[in-house]
């Protein structure tokens, strides 16, 4: 599955998966060469100074009808030398090659398509150039959703955008941008324009990014010496030097060169006095959370240093007789010494520690926004200002009895960097799923060096960062695959249930693939790396899990108007309290007894409205959808369910009916013969031999399953050489024939037999039925235009399907059966599982247009499938889900993809998305209902009632405790459980498989 991930990350960046030319490798034993690409060429290209470019070509090709037709077109191109990758496109009619020009040309690829018998013709300059390319950008300085939306708007008015996605909770953005009009360093420009610091963390081009750090550069003439040796390498792009870090950062084309050959030429230069590694540090995302962390912290201790002896001297010491006669000792005219020690104390306070608020104010307002930020500079100046008001007035004045409140501006500032360190601590936990995922890669690597003729001459212990494309890594029993590659050497047994899900270890011998980060159980293995870095599995399913963690659930939308208009709302209900009180104390509306003592009315009326100001939080309304779509996500990928962003999220809480595909969904996908009839007096081995040699040529599903039975009653098993089949001819949807041993063989179904003037016994007439009804194929199989035999083919159901189905029933969702298949194995299968509708002998537009009719008669749909003809039901559906073992193109057409190919995940991923938003829909009610109620509680109407009011300091703590709340309700759903319906399965020992 992760490999399926990975080719599918390459077949949207270049149009193709990456196989790497494998190398010669003469001592050990031979395995499976490079598709189109000789042992002899892939040496050539491993021993040359850089591997040949290849070049990309898309041919449009016509008379493809279904699956069998695009495998015998990329069965013929892949057979061509220089042939890198061939990907076939039934549904649009195309072909897309990568090949080596140097080898084969695009009129023999052309040529060779028509050989098969379709119409092929080039589409020029079709993938020589990508028309969009997608950046991601890291956004330091967002507070709220006032500032997301800001960004947002900014980016989506540049020329060239076509795309532009920013997220609160995760701080970056996703830009879709066409690099012809616009480049990255202007989306980065826009951004910082609007205020905010914008850090790149790729750009979408096909280049790798590393930073290394170099001691022993100290001089101006060190650092050219060394950015001049790097430079003249092949492949690298750009150098950034920052002499002050010891820091070197590279963009480089993976391809060409890698990290090792950087620190290689910068210890190899200037008398080899330089000494390199690998810069320590995480990710953008990780390192920014990090430093953020402690900022806050150190700006919350500084604060406090401060704001408690202005709390003592305001709130405690005046309650104790001798130290309360020494604070109010004047100092000039009324002006006491507490006074002069709150305003020199909170000074600190206000300007330098609550210079974050002031400065993200201005940055909201020079764009003609409001923030969260605009509310604490307007509520904290308010009480500051009217503080050192009532200090000038009790200097100047003998007879001034007025109060300050330097508390409040210094406690409201404390409490409001407390709420956002606590924030942002619970934050970091929201994507603990990625940092699990990105911890699988092993720290260290065994690479291995060989000579000219494949022998073993060294062995080095490296940073598993260090490895390169092409090298060839041991793996010993118990050690992880540290890199994306295929088996050069040994046999053994590998644990990847970390990334696809499955819980056996999977034999693993000479030319199959590993995946990185997967555990080696019990044999030696020397593989050769094929994709690292960025490229890898685990990479490609992180990128996934973050652009999921991106893209906005629409309930988002919600709150992104609101907060449009709730600061300046805000803003105005506080102004209109503060009016209330003051002009009801100015003209009596109340007894003077409602007045504390140390105020008078126009200070009662200013605490009111600075409360209203700051108890408003638009933090907790934008944070609680963001969070929870991140949380539930992460959770979704460890539970192995990739979903692609909030949308999906969303729909899929709401999906009430599911259509299944047969083949490979809810049956195993991997037909096998299971009976076979001889109805003539012959030898079953020449049977199955003359069969099995008619079949060999066909890439059908049932003809591979008819060779793989064969092959059993041959000695030679493993590769058995079978009669040669002349005059092959495929007859699509019906069969194949062929002349072997000058004897006409045809294999196929009834329909087919009858078109050739076949007469069909009455035996086999009953075998053909009995096999319909226990839901098997019946293939006939005749000899010069005689029926010798019937084979029963079965795809059996997958473990669990039945009780997965049940389970769906209990929670109220409809089942649907569309396939291709006959009617009479569709209705046996579907009476098995339990299914009462059924679709059969559907074409792949045919199943989305019943999805269509669901959804009409008001069913919100989602699709289950695993193939090429799924693709466009999946894309039709509310919410398409893509089996992880099927194709690329259904896994790109799909909202969720289902790492394991478990049914039961179907049931993970609509359980999962339930609970998803019941937590955001707590987040709003706390959100909205903690606004609701808390703005008319500081505005004072409980204050003639009960006497009750909310101190501004109060207020302020209680606006910081609604955010983190917000986030702690989502970070609830890390304790997310799966049904016990599904844990009951396992117990009673069905393992869905």
């Amino acid at each position: 599955m992760a490999a399926k991930l990975i080719a599918l990350a390459c077949f949207r960046s270049e149009g193709y998966g990456d196989l790497s030319p494998r190398p010669h490798y003469p001592s050990m034993p031979s395995y499976p060469k490079g598709k189109g690409v000789s042992a002899q060429e892939s040496c050539s290209v491993e021993q040359g100074s850089s591997p040949p470019e290849a070049k990309a070509a898309t041919f449009s090709v016509f008379g493809m009808t279904c699956s069998a037709c695009a495998g015998s077109v990329e069965k013929a191109v892949k057979r061509l030398p220089g042939i890198r990758e061939a990907v076939i496109d039934v549904l649009n009619n195309k072909a897309q090659v990568l090949f080596y020009p140097t080898f084969v040309n695009e009129e023999t690829i052309r040529e060779t398509i028509e050989d098969v018998g379709f119409e092929a013709t080039l589409i020029e300059d079709q993938m020589n150039e990508r028309a969009t390319q997608v950046c991601r950008i890291h956004i330091n300085g967002m507070t709220c959703t006032s500032c997301s939306s800001t960004i947002e708007s900014a980016l989506q008015a540049i020329h060239g955008v076509q795309k532009a996605q920013v997220a609160l909770a995760t701080e970056e953005a996703e830009v879709q941008y066409d690099p012809k009009i616009v480049s990255y360093t202007q989306i980065l420009e826009a951004i910082e324009d609007t205020g905010f610091e914008a850090i790149l963390i790729s750009s979408g081009e096909d280049i790798s990014k590393i930073s290394l750090k170099v001691d022993g550069f100290r001089t101006d003439h060190s650092r050219r010496i060394i950015e001049e040796s790097l430079q003249a390498l092949p492949g690298v792009r750009d150098i950034n030097v920052s002499p002050e870090l010891n820091k070197i950062s590279l963009s480089y084309k993976p391809d060409m060169t890698g990290p090792r050959n950087f620190i290689n030429v910068i210890e190899s230069t200037g008398s080899k006095r330089f000494k390199a590694r690998i810069y320590p540090e995480g990710g953008v995302r990780e390192t920014h959370r990090k430093d953020e962390i402690k900022q806050y912290y150190r700006s919350f201790m500084w604060s406090l240093i401060f704001t408690i002896p202005v709390f003592l001297t305001s709130m405690v010491f005046m309650y104790i007789p001798g130290i309360k006669n020494a604070f109010d000792k004047k100092v000039v005219n009324m002006l006491s010494v507490g006074m002069v020690l709150r305003w020199v104390l909170s000074t600190p306070v206000q300007f330098i520690i609550g210079r974050r608020f002031y400065i993200g104010a201005y940055k909201a307002l020079r764009h003609g926004s409001a923030n969260m930020d605009v509310l604490i500079a307007l509520g904290t100046n308010a009480a500051y200002f009217f503080s050192v008001y009532s200090v000038l007035r009790a200097a100047t004045s003998k007879d001034f009895k007025g109060t300050d409140f330097f508390e409040t501006s210094a406690m409201l500032i404390s409490f409001i960097l407390l709420g956002k360190y606590l924030e942002v601590l619970a934050k970091g936990k929201t994507s603990a799923a990625i940092a699990k995922l990105m911890d699988l890669a092993p720290e260290t690597a065994t690479l291995l060096t060989l000579d000219s003729e494949g022998n073993i001459v060294n062995e080095e212990e490296i940073d598993s960062r260090l490895i390169q494309k092409n090298d060839v890594i041991k793996i010993i029993p118990g050690a992880k695959v540290a890199s994306d590659g295929f088996v050069l050497w040994g046999q053994s047994h590998v644990n990847e249930s970390m990334i696809t899900g499955e819980a056996r270890p999977v034999a693993k011998r000479k030319g199959d693939t590993v995946i990185g980060g997967t555990v080696n159980e019990n044999g030696v293995l020397h593989i050769k790396a094929t994709r690292v870095g960025s490229e890898s599995a685990l990479s490609q399913i992180v990128r996934l899990v973050e652009s999921a963690q991106l893209a906005k659930a629409p309930v988002q939308k919600f709150a992104d108007r609101i907060s449009k208009f709730f600061v300046p709302l805000v803003i105005i209900l506080s102004f209109s309290t503060w009016l209330a009180w003051f002009l009801a104390g100015k003209f009596h509306w109340y007894p003077k007894s409602w007045i504390p003592s140390s105020l008078d009315s126009f200070e009662l009326a200013l605490q009111f409205g600075i409360s209203v100001m700051v108890i408003a939080c638009p933090c907790a309304l934008g944070l609680a959808t963001p969070t929870a779509v991140m949380v539930g996500t992460g959770v979704g990928a460890s539970e192995g369910v990739l979903i692609k962003g909030g949308k999906a999220l969303e729909s899929a809480h709401k999906v009430n009916c599911i259509v299944f595909d047969k083949t490979g969904t809810l049956t195993v996908g991997k037909p096998v013969v299971v009976n076979r009839r001889l109805l003539k007096n012959m030898l079953l081995q020449e049977f199955l031999e003359l069969t099995a040699a008619t079949e060999v040529n066909s890439e059908h599903p049932l003809a591979k399953a008819v060779v793989e039975y064969a092959k059993k009653f041959r000695e030679d098993e493993e590769n058995p050489a079978w009669p040669e089949a002349r005059d092959f001819v495929s007859i699509t949807g019906h069969g194949v024939k062929a002349i072997v041993r000058n004897k006409e063989i045809i294999v196929g179904n009834k329909s087919l037999m009858l078109s050739h003037n076949i007469a069909i016994p009455m035996d086999a007439e009953e075998i053909l039925a009995e096999a319909e009804r226990m839901a098997q194929t019946g293939i006939l199989v005749s000899i010069d235009r005689e029926v010798v035999g019937v084979l029963a083919i079965s795809d059996p159901l997958k473990p669990g399907a039945e009780e997965a189905i049940s389970i769906l029933k209990s929670m109220k969702i409809k089942s649907i059966m569309v396939t291709g298949d006959n009617w009479g194995t569709a209705n046996s299968i579907a009476k098995e599982v339990g299914i009462e509708t059924v679709v059969a002998e559907a074409k792949p537009e045919q199943k989305s247009e019943k999805v269509k009719d669901l959804q009409a008669s008001g069913y919100i749909v989602a699709m289950v499938g695993d193939g090429i003809n799924d693709s466009p039901a999946l894309v039709a559906a509310d919410v398409g889900m893509a089996i992880g073992a099927g194709t690329d193109i259904a896994i790109e057409a799909a909202d969720i993809v289902l790492m394991k190919s478990n049914l039961e995940d179907v049931i993970t991923a609509i359980d999962l998305s339930r609970r998803t938003f019941f937590h955001i829909r707590l987040n709003y009610i706390w959100a909205l209902g903690y606004n609701l109620l808390g703005i008319p509680i500081a505005a004072g109407v409980l204050f003639p009632s009960t006497g009750f009011r909310l101190p501004p300091w109060i207020a302020g703590a209680a606006m910081a405790a609604s955010s983190v709340s917000v986030v702690c309700c989502s970070l609830l759903l890390k304790y997310y459980k799966r049904p016990k319906k599904l844990d009951n399965l396992e117990i009673r020992g069905i393992k869905i498989e």
